[in-house]
């Protein structure tokens, strides 16, 4: 389709990023700064209504985007995840307040990004909806602009996402060089008939490694911890979940798409890569006193979960990555946002600050054991339901060795999960003075609480929109 035929499709995409120049308008003329992040959740709620199933495939733009059931799932995904991200910072301390509603409005702009990554079918608009998000999450993590932790994190965070979006590039640049195209669909129809077969499985190889980076994959995981530490806890909780969930939907659209072919080739590779990234962040993970450093190191072993679905490369396991995405999404914003309540009161994030935290706050213990029980993949929680595919989708390829190793990460997840329970509920507290729980965390608390029990207990309605996507 040209420009004036895409746009009648592009309508929600248009009031998004309408409503994020609007969010910078009321930061610059309003002296409540918080108006800007109430515009910001309207702005989202709106785009998500404007948002309808789209009827088959549209190409859009001459052939840059793509509009279907992948992409919507993805949009309503991103959209849910900066929805919750903007509540839950509403009521963060540590926040300057004179700076929230620029801090707002970025995230509305990340929204529009994220869209982008999901309805890219081009290599050049690939990269440049990546590099949107990227720029944005680096000055997201340098936000708090007199805290010089954040700061360095962000100029590691910059660094090394350098280097990974100049392997990457290269890496399409080779494509280019072998199918004289940057389409994906033509990428695969030139791959299938050269012979630049060495050459394209090398240029997927880098492409793999500069979007490892992104999804925080081992072994480029290394700026993970650091950064997702010294960000401002609302960002952490984002970048765990938002550029890693987009992260997967590129990879499954650029491998399912451009090199499907060559699947015999990257899916033992897929299961090596899910084998080291789940053992490294689960391993490393038991020794952490910070719990948004433990938290890191988790989310590096739930990426390894997910990528369990990709290395069978089955239905079921392509499924099963949708399922758990949407299950982790509910499970790690809300172990986030506990622990901004906790944050906002104890003023720091060290684990034995958690101590009697179930006499002093029943709700906010039980919550976070909650989603520390669904990110250990226990009943009856979504994370059970989003590992029980990804482990059905291995078993049918016979990928016994990676299920088998993937139960042992589990339960070395669990100690570890379970170390902060016991720390709430065993140790005894050392400061009586009651958690405030201020009504965004609070509301943000009980809609992810309500995620996780109703994926765990009344999975089908999920599972149904996510068949319908294949469908």
């Amino acid at each position: 389709m040209n420009v004036a035929e895409s746009l009648r499709f592009f309508i929600p995409e248009i009031f998004l990023l309408t409503g994020a120049f609007a969010a910078v308008f009321v930061d610059l003329f309003s002296k409540n700064k918080k108006a800007a992040g109430v515009l910001s959740l309207l702005v989202l709620i709106g785009t998500a209504c404007l948002s309808k199933h789209p009827e088959g495939s549209n190409f859009l733009f001459f052939g840059l985007f793509l509009l279907d059931s992948w992409t919507h799932f993805f949009r309503l995904l991103a959209l849910g995840i900066v929805g919750v991200t903007i509540l839950s910072s509403l009521a963060y301390k540590a926040l300057p307040s004179n700076d929230e509603g620029e801090f707002y409005s970025l995230f509305l702009f990340m929204a529009f990004g994220l869209i982008l990554m999901a309805a890219s079918t081009n290599l050049l608009m690939i990269f440049l909806s990546i590099e949107f998000v990227s720029l944005l999450s680096y000055l997201l993590t340098g936000f708090l602009k007199k805290d010089s932790r954040a700061k360095e994190a962000a100029i590691k965070y910059l660094l090394f996402g350098s280097l990974a979006s100049g392997v990457m590039l290269y890496g399409m640049s080779l494509l280019y060089g072998a199918t004289g195209s940057l389409e994906l669909s033509a990428i695969q129809a030139g791959i299938s008939h050269s012979s630049f077969n060495t050459l394209s499985l090398i240029a997927l190889l880098f492409f793999i490694t500069g979007l490892g980076f992104k999804i925080s994959a081992a072994p480029f995981h290394f700026w993970a911890p650091d950064v997702y530490e010294a960000a401002p806890t609302s960002v952490t909780a984002f970048l765990t979940v938002g550029p890693k969930a987009l992260g997967f939907a590129v990879m499954i659209r650029v491998l399912s798409v451009g090199f499907p072919w060559l699947a015999w080739k990257w899916k033992p590779l897929f299961a090596l890569l899910s084998i080291l990234t789940m053992t490294i962040g689960n391993v490393t993970a038991i020794s952490q006193n910070n719990i948004k450093r433990l938290l890191a190191y988790s989310s590096i072993a739930q990426a390894g979960y997910i990528l369990m679905g990709i290395a069978a490369a089955n239905e079921t396991g392509l499924k099963g990555v949708l399922i758990y995405l949407m299950a982790y999404a509910f499970t790690n914003l809300g172990a986030f946002t506990a622990v901004i309540i906790a944050s906002n009161h104890f003023g720091n994030d060290e684990l034995e600050s958690y101590a009697g935290l179930a006499k002093r706050s029943p709700f906010l213990a039980a919550s976070l054991t909650l989603f520390l029980l669904s990110l250990a993949g226990l009943p009856p929680t979504a994370g059970f339901i989003g590992k029980f595919y990804v482990f059905s989708s291995a078993i049918q390829e016979k990928l016994f060795a990676l299920a088998v190793i993937a139960a042992v990460n589990s339960a070395v997840a669990a100690f570890y999960y379970f170390k902060i329970v016991r720390i709430m509920y065993l140790v005894p507290e050392t400061d009586r003075s009651p958690i405030a729980h201020p009504f965004p965390l609070k509301l943000a608390l009980v809609l992810m609480l309500t995620g996780v029990l109703l994926m765990g207990l009344i999975p089908s309605p999920f599972i149904a929109f996510v068949k319908g996507i294949f469908s």
